[in-house]
């Protein structure tokens, strides 16, 4: 992989310059978000994301896990994917200690419906997930879902990802990870919660009625400033912030 801004280098390795590149918000998580598309905006091929993505996208993927305290994702996206628990080596490990960021990452799960089956992967091995929901929500939760996870309600009938946010950060979780849906992106765009945007563009049209990457109700056009670009076979990774981030 070769890095093109903000100035050329031959080999870059995304496990170690992720950790390099990463930044923290004061009172509040950083928000991060990865997510892969084609050149012509589709988030998925055959409704799942992997179809567009390569070995540079995995070994990005595998660096922006290992910096991120908790990894935030929608129900539907943990049902499509069949999520199990973060995983990272030895060498992430170490980094995470060195950098005082807390030994267990664990993941948060979006779902105002709470329809979600306990013996999912994600329920089954690895850290005790976080399930996000409403207050109404969590009233629905079955005993066997109240087992397997730690249920976080915020808002009264519909998710407030503003209070989720705040409830991470009480848990000392810093650095939280968005890895869609589409969905859950768009509502975290819309209402400003998203700092960083990290996204490879694949180097293929898809077609198709794939949606894109974020969906909301609103146009919310949010400037962005490019500070790095990598590329590998043909892909492009490209890492924004907020232009209004200091």
């Amino acid at each position: 992989m070769r890095q093109l801004l903000p100035e050329p280098r031959d080999h870059v390795d995304p496990a170690t310059a992720v950790w390099e590149e990463a930044r923290e918000a004061s009172g509040r998580p950083w928000v991060f978000t990865n997510m892969v598309q084609s050149l012509d905006g589709a988030a998925t091929v055959d409704g799942r994301s992997g179809g567009l993505g390569g070995s540079g996208d995995r070994a990005v993927f595998r660096a922006l896990r290992a910096v991120a305290d908790v990894v935030l994702v929608g129900a539907g996206t943990v049902r499509a994917e069949q999520y199990g628990p973060v995983v990272v080596d030895d060498a992430q490990t170490e980094r995470r200690s060195a950098a005082g960021r807390p030994a267990e990452q664990r993941i948060a799960v979006v779902s105002a419906s709470l329809r979600l089956d306990p013996t999912l992967p994600l329920f089954e091995r690895g850290p005790r997930p976080i399930i996000i929901t409403s207050e109404r929500g969590a009233e629905q939760a079955t005993s066997a879902l109240a087992d397997a996870a730690e249920i976080v309600p915020t808002g009264v009938d519909t998710v407030d990802l503003r209070n989720a946010l705040d409830a991470l950060w009480g848990a000392g979780l810093r650095c939280v990870l968005c890895e869609g849906g589409p969905s859950l992106l768009g509502q975290l765009s819309e209402e400003g919660l998203v700092d960083e945007w990290d996204v490879t563009v694949a180097p293929l049209a898809a077609g198709g009625t794939s949606r894109r990457i974020t969906v909301s109700d609103t146009a919310h056009p949010a400037p962005l400033e490019l500070v790095r670009v990598w590329e590998s076979d043909g892909a492009l990774f490209l890492r924004h912030i907020r232009a209004d981030h200091p």
